[in-house]
């Protein structure tokens, strides 16, 4: 099993006012801040994931171990893991006038989240006789990025990555 990618902690400096400026690895964003339709500026609020490669192996008695893989995306704010079809491409960028929200979850903490997911899903799948060997090949921290647009008829926020759009409530 390969060691978790460590990185520095990422910080951000307040320039400017009230914006802020600062370089996080994101995850790779479909739609650009620039593409954007807004009458206003743009804003944006980064959540923070870590992203694990895993493999659930199942033991098997007469024939071959099976191996099931599984992308895991760990939400570290809203504490949830979501499975993953493939792993993200992730980039480091500097990003001004961002929020960046606080991560609610440990390392540890986010590993536990992976392993109950990995565990539930392969349960799902195959009927074992004991439990499957868990293990990550990889994993990354990064940011999802969220866009904020002001707009005649109210504020919406856009998932960068797919694209989807929502009505941003108060």
């Amino acid at each position: 099993m390969s060691e978790t990618r460590r990185r520095p902690p990422e910080s951000a400096a307040i320039t400017e006012g009230s914006r802020q400026r600062t370089t996080l690895t994101v995850i790779e964003p479909a739609v650009a801040r620039e593409d954007v339709d807004s009458t206003g500026r743009v804003g944006a609020i980064a959540y923070p994931y870590r992203l694990y490669d895993a493999v659930a192996t199942i033991e098997r008695p007469i024939i071959a171990d099976r191996d099931l893989e599984y992308v895991v995306s760990v939400d570290r704010s809203r504490r949830l893991a979501v499975r993953a079809d493939v792993m993200p491409e992730t980039a480091t960028r500097t990003i001004d006038d961002v929020l960046v929200v606080p991560s609610e979850l440990s390392d540890a903490q986010a590993r536990e989240k992976a392993e109950d997911a990995v565990f539930s899903w392969t349960l799902r799948t195959v009927a074992v006789g004991s439990a499957p060997d868990l293990r990550f090949e990889q994993s990354i921290d990064a940011y999802k990025l969220f866009w904020i647009a002001s707009r005649p008829d109210g504020d919406v926020i856009v998932d960068s990555v797919r694209g989807s759009e929502s009505p941003l409530v108060e």
